[in-house]
């Protein structure tokens, strides 16, 4: 058998075996990682801006 038909046919019964998520599940991931996103995207600008007025200051500008 051809090396890659058989890697797909192996990779689909591997799939098969797999358990996942429930539409309820998925959404409510999404939901924390949006959430998780969102916070470390206003930490991170909050960091910027920190340091962006202490080179400010120490420039003198």
């Amino acid at each position: 058998m051809n090396p890659a038909t058989q890697f797909i046919k192996e990779a689909h019964s591997e799939l098969k075996q797999s358990t996942w998520l429930t539409r309820q599940q998925a959404i409510d991931s999404t939901k924390v990682v949006v959430l998780l996103v969102a916070v470390m995207s206003l930490y991170v600008a909050g960091i910027d801006y920190v340091l962006s007025v202490l080179v400010r200051a120490v420039l003198g500008r």
